[in-house]
């Protein structure tokens, strides 16, 4: 019998976002690339001769972060510990966030990294362009983070898994961080949008610190998760492994 198991709801709506993440991401790079050659025009005022591009895009992410402040079936469940109806009291009340400490670390390493591009943008050396096209990379990379290899996870947090993250929350303020050099009214609405679901987030955790550790929160325990990625990312890590593994057989082979 095969152990495989089907993807969950919401691994099959993170394969979605990556899907339409990565086409709008190309789209940009297509219309920054055909400015850059051909065009006078910035691609800012290339998609504002076009404005359903920026309504659809705008509409969608405003649609993705409002859907964060209500608990859902849809959202990963690394978002929705949050909320009092998936507080399952353990019993216990050592309350222990193994990860909290790195949490400033990652915030200032984020706000140096993006200050840089920011310095750039300002010096007049990055344009408005190259501050969307980093927004849209940022989106991909959050998916990537969920479904494949998260460094925060891995380097910082030290987290078990996505749906134990100390700062799953953060996630759409540091992919809009670029915007607040792009002064448009859809572009600071969406950064304005992000900054207030990371504040819901942040005054959540320091009024209820019990429903972010799993020792008071039985929702957080594998047994309770929904979301089954930690099992997704291993099936991933199995089938990179036997292709290591023939690739390294068939480089043996030809050598011979």
């Amino acid at each position: 019998m095969s152990n495989r198991k089907k993807l969950s709801v919401v691994n099959t709506v993170h394969y979605i976002r990556l899907v339409y993440r990565s086409v709008l991401f190309i789209l940009l790079i297509i219309g920054y690339t055909r400015f850059r050659l051909f065009s006078k025009a910035s691609i800012i005022e290339s998609l504002e001769k076009i404005p359903v591009i920026i309504y659809v895009t705008w509409a969608v992410f405003v649609v993705e972060m409002v859907m964060r402040f209500f608990p859902s079936k849809y959202e990963s469940p690394g978002c929705q510990k949050q909320f009092a109806r998936n507080y399952i009291k353990s019993g216990s009340t050592d309350i222990e966030i193994a990860d909290n400490n790195a949490t400033v670390l990652v915030a200032l390493i984020w706000v140096v990294f993006n200050g840089i591009f920011g310095a750039l943008h300002m010096a007049g050396i990055l344009d408005d362009g190259i501050m969307i096209l980093l927004c849209s990379a940022y989106s991909i990379c959050d998916i990537i983070c969920i479904l494949f290899f998260c460094p925060f996870q891995t380097w910082f947090l030290k987290n078990k898994c996505c749906c134990a993250c100390r700062i799953y929350n953060w996630d759409y303020a540091m992919m809009f961080t670029p915007l607040f050099f792009v002064q448009k009214t859809y572009t600071w609405s969406l950064l304005a949008l992000s900054v207030a679901l990371l504040v819901r987030w942040e005054i959540t955790f320091y009024l209820h610190p019990e429903r972010f550790s799993e020792k008071t929160n039985e929702y957080l325990k594998c047994a309770n998760c929904t979301e089954k990625l930690c099992t997704h990312k291993r099936q991933l890590k199995s089938l990179w492994q036997q292709i290591e593994e023939y690739t390294s057989k068939r480089i043996k082979k030809l050598r011979k």
